[in-house]
């Protein structure tokens, strides 16, 4: 049996706007002498990144430290909110997940610190729908990495992962596995194996890959 792994943000959900309050009560409680207000922009440009990324782009006038230190505090704000909030789902998610999971083994991959895909399960109740995720927060590995690491845990030796930005892209070539590119998310692609501009899209897309 194959395996279809899914990037979180841009490719399941979108949690942009819940994030921008817990990350602007962070600066100030915790941060003050930080004179910043994150936006919903702020927000959107760090999916997809990693800890080190998302502070490189919404700080980048500190040193790395103080701002990996920041973000870290601000993600595990989210976090606690998300779990109660969550975000909005992408048109369609538990209908093609059920779909597809009588064919394929189901899991998530993604760059996010811990607890944050447990939030996301945890608010919209699709625990059941997935057969094992992974994060960096998790592993400390790469994108590339923890998709061969889930595709051990979950016994497959075959997986196609699913997700919205260039660096998904180039994280299924490093693990050697097809990319389709959902192209209704926050980023790019140079050259996906397939494209989907709706989560619905997908079940066909995969049959023909």
């Amino acid at each position: 049996m194959k395996a279809v792994l899914f990037d979180l943000d841009g490719t399941l959900w979108d949690a942009c706007e819940a994030m921008v309050a817990p990350w602007n009560r962070t600066l100030k409680e915790d941060f003050p002498h930080v004179h910043r207000t994150v936006t919903l922009q702020d927000i959107r440009a760090m999916q997809g990144k990693n800890l080190a990324g998302c502070a490189a782009v919404t700080f980048p006038d500190l040193p790395p430290e103080e701002g990996q230190a920041i973000v870290a505090a601000a993600c595990a704000a989210e976090v606690a909110v998300l779990a109660e909030t969550g975000g909005t789902l992408y048109d369609g998610l538990f209908e093609v997940l059920g779909e597809l999971k009588n064919d394929y083994r189901l899991g998530i991959v993604s760059n996010c610190q811990c607890g944050y895909i447990e939030a996301f399960m945890t608010a919209h109740g699709t625990v059941g729908l997935f057969d094992g995720f992974t994060c960096e927060g998790m592993t400390k590995k790469s994108k590339g990495e923890n998709i061969r690491l889930m595709m051990e845990v979950l016994g497959v030796s075959e997986a196609i992962y699913v997700g919205d930005t260039a660096g998904d892209e180039r994280a299924a070539r490093a693990a050697g596995v097809p990319f389709v590119h959902a192209a209704y998310g926050f980023g790019g692609a140079e050259a996906p194996d397939a494209v989907i501009y709706a989560l619905r899209e997908l079940p066909a897309v995969l049959a023909d890959l």
